[in-house]
């Protein structure tokens, strides 16, 4: 038995118990530390955490690559940090789009941060929605935004007629920006209009997301 092994098992036992319940921060993560790094003390890692980060949601949704900047981090913890915070987002996102309705800007506009909560990538996605607006898909459609991405209309229009789509809601972030469409973002968004309009979908918005911010460019008059 190592010289941790004894407090390991109390944590676990205590976390069996009650859960979270009393744990603070800088303790859940030494707890979750445990299963990346097996023969060292976590205690003063999960403290350097919270020291660099000040949150644990910020720990938990910095890059791989910066939390393997601090001490006692390597590779396989820094995964698993990061994969806390994304497998529960997919979770939330999984069981919100069983009965989503994206009707209004407001509705898709929070539907979409929680999609881009965290993410320090430029990503474009389509919303695919029934006639009532209801969520049938939501497809990532390229990295970078609208602008920057090479945006495949083909499969902008593919992608709507294999969800059997009505209507659809083009999304893309500034992940280090603000919410506000550029001339480019403008005449993307004309070319996905008309490309879908050849189907019979209408494009109904085109929602850009920057931190906890968003910009509909529907309810801007900016959709044609």
């Amino acid at each position: 038995m190592g010289i941790h092994d004894g407090h390991r098992e109390k944590m676990r036992r205590r976390f069996r118990e009650t859960g979270l319940e009393g744990f603070a921060d800088h303790e859940a993560l030494e707890l979750l530390l445990y299963y990346a790094i097996p023969r060292r003390d976590t205690n003063p890692i999960a403290h350097a955490l919270m020291d660099r980060y000040d949150s644990l949601s910020a720990v938990l949704n910095a890059p791989v690559e910066d939390l393997q900047k601090v001490e006692g981090i390597g590779e396989s913890a820094a995964v698993l940090l990061s994969l806390v915070a994304r497998i529960s987002r997919k979770a939330r996102l999984a069981d919100a789009a069983q009965e989503t309705v994206l009707n209004s800007s407001e509705r898709a506009g929070t539907y979409l941060l929680e999609r881009f909560s965290g993410e320090t990538r430029e990503q474009v996605y389509l919303l695919c929605l029934d006639r009532k607006g209801k969520l049938l898909a939501c497809k990532r459609l390229a990295d970078g935004d609208v602008a920057s991405a090479d945006l495949n209309i083909r499969k902008v229009v593919e992608t709507a007629l294999l969800t059997s789509a009505s209507a659809a809601i083009l999304s893309h972030n500034h992940p280090s920006g603000v919410a506000l469409p550029s001339a480019d973002d403008e005449a993307a968004t004309r070319q996905v209009r008309d490309a879908l309009r050849t189907i019979g979908v209408e494009l109904v918005d085109h929602i850009i997301v920057a931190d906890q911010d968003f910009v509909s460019m529907a309810d801007s008059g900016l959709l044609g």
